[in-house]
């Protein structure tokens, strides 16, 4: 419960009122995309409920969420090959869009400009 409230804190009064974000390592390193460029941004857009801007920022989140919500159930349920068979697509889907994302001709994927 604490860990939530210092996040959405962090979230909602730190981040607008300092202007500091969280930065990419890799990106800053290598100048490429990884799959999770954009989450603070789709945090912090899905906090205004800016659904279409939060989906710009980074599409994976929005496909992987349900995605993931399946993977817990056949887990609890001890459904294994589903499961592992869901895990392998995340996993799949992931480094995919990791790639994808840093070619022009898909750019698309790159998270937009803040607005």
């Amino acid at each position: 419960m604490s860990l939530s409230l210092l996040g959405f804190l962090y979230f909602t009064v730190w981040m607008p009122l300092t202007n500091i974000g969280i930065p990419c390592l890799f990106h800053e390193w290598t100048g490429f995309y990884c799959p999770g460029c954009g989450i603070t941004r789709v945090i912090l857009s899905l906090l205004k409920f800016d659904f279409i801007q939060a989906f710009r920022f980074n599409p994976l989140l929005f496909i992987l969420a349900p995605l993931y919500m399946l993977y817990l159930i056949t887990e609890k349920k001890r459904i294994q090959p589903l499961s592992h068979g869901i895990m392998a697509l995340m996993l799949i889907l992931t480094v995919t869009f990791g790639v994808l994302r840093n070619f022009p001709m898909f750019d698309y994927l790159a998270p937009t400009v803040i607005r």
